[in-house]
């Protein structure tokens, strides 16, 4: 007979790990007498991230007494008490190989069903003291389990487990559940199966729903854990290019062409997409920096178009450096900021040197004779700094349902309205919906943060859902550090204090941050990129949970621990890694 051991409840406090102040609710503590069951929690329990813990399908965690016996004996703790595990139900019996998904309980007066595996995250890890443990619970098949609350009541110590239902559709494991998703075996058959599962979480089954897609067309990597930025194959290193020709564009802004030495083609790329220059200076220094692609799609050639920064050294180099005929190196294609084929009208707006990547955009419209709604929307400082002017033009005559419209923030004397562009200052709400963009648009921006951050809230205040909002960012993308307070102020990314490593060169792309890696000082590229404050993402630290997955523009690792699911090619889940040589990442 299954049985309640103990009910277990916490509510979130501060501690202090690492030089970091995290608020977690992983601590919890068994309580006497009964305990009021509500839709998203016990009486006094509380989670410290409702981003990653909590809900109505993630109410209560259970643990079981056969899995304490188990990591006692593996962890040599033997003084593992009731809640360690961050558990609201400590339970006898009811294993993760014996508990389906959809399986139905009722203890004491509350009625509850199992709706998903526990994910683990670094925080167990540190309430154990074993940093390895989001790893080793997910590999050893026993993570517990979730409920959802189906009837609130009360619950005690001593109270008998009762099945009262099950999955009318699949009986699937806890266990297996958790190794559909997790290892690196996702047969189609079994997703299948466990999308058939009505109660299985949305978390769930999205995950599934990507593996499941991938399996179709035969993909590789974990794309049901992933980050949408990596889900792009893209094979790693730099080739060699040369310059065949350079344009100036408008003040400041200049473009270079580049074809592959030896008439060999180039990776194909899709329109909105960048590529990573390495610059190699007279002086020995490397600089990398990445481009947007700015015309049409060509495996015979690559247009990128570089703002000039007069005291920048990557517009030093470019504008000083790079002559026709000069050999550069380039990386393949890569990034998720792409145009997506589809029926939707499309919406197109940039600012400054951020029309590149979107202008890539409307040469693929142009050349497909698109019949798309097409709206472009940019904003130039004045006629002087407003760049590809007749390209554009040309392009959007070739689509018969397009429409233009330019705004100048600081119009010149000689700038006329309604002949070089149409409104000054900027974009507003206003203006926007009286151009009538349907609420089932799909937009693209780039510029700047301020900017983009604008555009997004004026459209999501015309209709348009978030999910079809897409915007670009170069200068590294945003944290993700669950559980960490002040972890969204923005810090400027620099050289790590301390003393500076012999080992391979680790430059971080996106940053403009190249350091000699240190063996001793850091046990992983996420501990180097922490050191110098590059934007990172992660949530177990182990090689599980893939939310670190990063480009792999260039080099080798090797992994410590080996990730339970590799990631795709072209990435790296930079959380368990180590360099084996000079490596270039794209954060």
């Amino acid at each position: 007979m299954a049985r309640l051991v103990s009910v277990n409840v916490g509510l979130p406090r501060d501690i202090t790990w690492r030089g970091n102040t995290v608020h977690t609710g992983i601590y919890k503590a068994p309580v006497s007498g009964r305990c009021t069951v509500g839709r998203l929690n016990l009486a006094g329990d509380g989670q410290g991230d409702l981003g990653g813990h909590g809900g109505e399908n993630r109410a209560v965690f259970v643990y079981q007494l056969e899995a304490y016996a188990h990591w006692r004996e593996h962890l040599s703790k033997h003084d593992l008490t009731h809640g360690q595990f961050g558990e609201n139900f400590t339970i006898e019996g009811l294993t993760d190989d014996v508990v389906c998904i959809g399986d139905r309980y009722r203890i004491g007066s509350a009625v509850f069903e199992v709706t998903q595996p526990r994910v683990t995250c670094y925080r167990v890890g540190i309430r154990l003291d074993e940093p390895r443990m989001p790893a080793l619970l997910t590999a050893s098949g026993k993570t517990g389990f979730y409920f959802r609350v189906l009837e609130e009541g009360d619950v005690g110590a001593g109270d008998e487990i009762v099945k009262i239902g099950e999955s009318a559709s699949e009986r699937m494991s806890v266990s297996s559940i958790n190794a559909l998703l997790y290892s690196s075996s996702h047969p189609q058959q079994q997703l299948e199966r466990a999308l058939r599962i009505s109660a299985l979480s949305p978390g769930w089954r999205w995950s599934f729903e990507q593996l499941l897609q991938s399996a179709k067309t035969g993909g590789d990597g974990n794309p049901g854990l992933a980050p949408a930025s990596t889900a792009q194959r893209v094979a790693s290193g730099f080739q060699s290019v040369k310059v065949a020709s350079i344009s100036r564009e408008a003040a400041g802004i200049v473009s270079f062409y580049l074809e592959r030495t030896g008439g060999d083609p180039l990776p194909p790329s899709k329109p909105g997409q960048y590529v990573v220059l390495r610059l190699r200076g007279s002086d020995g220094t490397t600089l990398l920096r990445s481009y947007s692609l700015s015309a049409a799609a060509s495996d015979r050639a690559y247009r990128i178009s570089v703002k000039i920064e007069p005291h920048g050294a990557a517009g030093r180099y470019m504008s000083q450096d790079v002559t026709v005929g000069k050999a550069l190196e380039v990386s393949a294609p890569r990034g998720a900021f792409f145009l997506e084929p589809g029926e939707a009208p499309v919406v197109l707006i940039s600012a400054g040197i951020g029309v590149t990547p979107v202008l890539a955009m409307l040469h693929e419209l142009a050349h497909t004779r698109s019949s798309r709604a097409v709206y472009w929307m940019h904003v130039a400082r004045d006629g002087e700094h407003h760049p590809f002017k007749q390209e554009v033009d040309a392009l959007l005559a070739q689509l018969p349902n397009s429409r233009c419209r330019i705004w100048f923030s600081r119009p010149g004397e000689r700038d006329r309205q309604g002949k070089d562009f149409d409104v000054p200052g900027r974009p507003t709400k206003e203006q926007l919906q009286a151009w009538g963009i349907p609420s089932h648009a799909v937009a693209y921006i780039c510029g700047p943060d301020a900017f983009m951050s604008d555009a997004q809230g004026i459209l999501m205040t015309l209709g348009l859902r978030s999910g079809n909002i897409r915007t670009e960012v170069f200068a590294g993308g945003a944290s993700l550090k669950p559980g960490i307070v002040d972890a969204s102020l923005p810090k400027t990314p620099h050289q790590p204090e301390g003393e500076q490593g012999s080992g391979p060169l680790i430059s971080f792309a996106r940053s403009g941050v190249s350091v000699r890696w240190h063996p001793s000082r850091y046990q992983s590229l996420l501990e180097l990129a922490e050191a110098c404050d590059v934007p990172v993402r992660w949530s177990c630290r182990s090689g599980v949970c893939h939310n670190c997955e990063s480009g792999l523009i260039s080099g080798t690792v090797d992994y410590l621990p080996d990730p339970l699911d590799a990631p795709g090619e072209g990435n790296v889940l930079i959380c368990c890694a180590r360099p084996k040589e000079d490596t270039v990442i794209d954060l």
